[in-house]
């Protein structure tokens, strides 16, 4: 194809690598691939009886999180961009990644991946080329990405691709940067190594440059798990779901129903734990696919006890980023709970607990879906899986109930535009600080924030079967600091609900923030709550709520002009009620 052809040699043009490797996804290339990286401490083998084809990779101390500081979209028209970018002209952007990339390959193989966001026969799926020196992002993308010869006899099929330029350049976090082209379908990034800084595929294209491509052409890329629940009777209903990193987002993509639950022959089905591409069908319903092939899942806190289905996972065919190791060569994070003790730490040094965790809060696991033993076959189908519910979510230990259901669509984006979470370690800054994030796109939506909710408020047409907007709070804390809800499987409680609310079944109590489950609508056998529980889960605080939208206003009001009217005229309207 002339255009890759002709990009791929500027790009060796301009960076001088000592060769160019383009990479087919073979076992073969593979294989040589983890080879060299052995050879050269990229990677270290971990125990081949306890996890089989499993390896570590330690990033360096400075390179282990999103950069949002350093992560800038350039879009012609500065406003475009909006005030949740940072932004950078586009000459300007190209000319200051262009001197970084300068050279920067000389003595490295420059490696040509070829990927597809999502299944490779979809209609839904999006192509990519990342050009990258790292054969550590090779590795990864190979498991992230339907990577390889389909993918680039896809490309070559259609003409058209997102382009992708990474270096790990010198590992300076002074010469690091995350440069976002939409109007360009490009990305260039420099200077690190980590995940979602390097694996272009993931956040750079699957939601910066992937929600300007929704935008202009009808669709929605969003920071959202998708799983399905089926019900004793055999439906499955299908559940988007939006939030923060680090608020349970894989946990509750792998959910493990309670016993009665499972007994009852409840099932609970993962698409994705992160990223979900949605379009209206024939039908009216909106329709999403996982652009991704693996999960790229937080270490830290996973357990048999939260997250039996992505322990399993992880157990054999893993690449483990920067988390401890015990003296037989496992794999060892915080929260583990397998009675084993880490002697390394994830800086490679002898673990000492007076010194910091074994590994990073940060640290990361890189396996294919379909290791899942709740991967859903469905994850593969072409025209992807209808959505029945769409949830937001944050980390908020006090004013937010367990769950509540938008009015209509125009409540529930500004259910999603004002949603807030307290900040967890996957960003670097301060940790524990309530910032809203609306839809958990704040670090992700590629184009201006108020842009993006008139194009959400668009799909509510004529002839829509539009899906359920819920809100929910796992996190809600009592007087004495603890946890209410007892979260992990029960979070299939609420579900179930919703699922009810969809088909018109369950009872709930209408308040102006939204609908509540009424008394007894929310199946609580099995669980003990009090009295200072159930007021806090289940009620609202009118004088809290009250603050709450006066908040949002504000917020709204940050956006100028282009923030669409339907969201303030919402916005007032509950407020005039909460008032009265």
């Amino acid at each position: 194809m002339p255009a890759l052809n002709d990009w791929v040699a500027q790009v060796a043009a301009l960076t001088r690598p000592s060769a160019i490797q383009w990479c087919n996804g073979s076992d073969a290339e593979n294989e040589a691939l983890i080879a060299r990286m052995l050879a050269d401490g990229t990677l270290e083998k971990l125990n081949e009886q306890t996890h089989p084809g499993s390896y570590l990779h330690r990033s360096h101390p400075d390179d282990v999180a999103r950069v949002e500081h350093l992560t800038f979209v350039c879009t012609t028209h500065h406003e475009d961009a909006g005030p949740n970018n940072h932004w950078m002209a586009p000459e300007e952007g190209h000319a200051e990644m262009d001197a970084l990339f300068d050279g920067c390959m000389q003595g490295r193989t420059m490696y040509v991946i070829p990927y597809c966001m999502g299944p490779i026969d979809s209609p839904l799926s999006r192509c990519g080329v990342e050009i990258t020196d790292s054969p550590y992002v090779v590795a990864n993308m190979r498991i992230m990405t339907r990577m390889g010869a389909p993918a680039l006899a896809r490309i070559e099929r259609e003409g058209s691709f997102v382009k992708g330029l990474h270096s790990i350049g010198e590992l300076d976090p002074n010469r690091r940067f995350i440069m976002h082209f939409p109007e360009e379908l490009m990305i260039k990034s420099y200077g690190s190594g980590y995940g979602g800084n390097a694996l272009l595929g993931k956040k750079c294209h699957a939601l910066r440059i992937a929600s300007h491509q929704a935008r202009s052409e009808g669709w929605l890329a969003e920071h959202m798990l998708i799983l399905g629940i089926e019900n004793p009777q055999g439906e499955t209903h299908y559940v988007a779901a939006a939030f923060p990193s680090a608020c349970g987002k894989t946990n509750l993509a792998m959910l493990i129903p309670p016993e009665g639950y499972r007994n009852a022959g409840w099932k609970v089905w993962t698409i994705g734990d992160d990223i979900c591409w949605m379009r209206p069908g024939a039908d009216g319903r909106l329709y999403a696919i996982n652009p991704e092939a693996g999960f790229f899942g937080v270490a830290p806190g996973t357990s048999a006890k939260s997250n039996a289905n992505a322990l399993a996972s992880i157990q054999k065919n893993t690449i483990f980023t920067n988390v401890g190791v015990t003296a037989d060569n496992q794999p060892w994070w915080e929260g583990l709970d397998n009675g084993q003790t880490p002697v390394t730490d994830w800086r490679g040094n002898a673990y000492d607990a007076t010194k910091g965790p074994a590994a990073h809060p940060n640290s990361r696991f890189t396996v294919s879906a379909k290791q899942c033993p709740s991967y859903s076959p469905k994850a593969e189908d072409a025209q992807g899986v209808p959505i029945s519910a769409i949830v937001f979510g944050g980390r908020r230990a006090s004013l937010v109930p367990l769950v509540f259901e938008a009015r209509d669509w125009t409540h529930g984006v500004l259910v999603g535009a004002a949603m807030g979470s307290e900040t967890t370690a996957a960003a670097t800054g301060a940790v524990g600080v309530m910032r809203r994030d609306p839809m958990a796109m704040k670090p992700f939506c590629g184009y201006n924030f108020a842009d993006y909710f008139s194009h959400w408020l668009s799909f509510d047409t004529d002839g829509a079967k539009l899906p359920k907007i819920f809100h929910v709070n796992w996190f809600r804390k009592g007087d004495d600091g603890k946890f209410l809800w007892p979260g992990f499987g029960d979070n299939l409680r609420v579900l179930e609900w919703m699922i009810q609310r969809v088909k018109g079944e369950a009872a709930a109590v209408e308040t102006p923030i939204g609908a509540l489950p009424a008394e007894g609508a929310l199946n609580l056998e099995g669980i003990a709550l009090g009295d200072e529980a159930k007021a806090k889960l289940f009620g609202y605080d009118r004088a809290g709520w009250q603050a709450e939208f006066s908040s949002i206003g504000e917020y709204l009001d940050e956006y100028g002009p282009r923030m669409p009217q339907a969201l303030k005229d919402e916005q007032q309207r509950i407020a005039g009620m909460l008032a009265g």
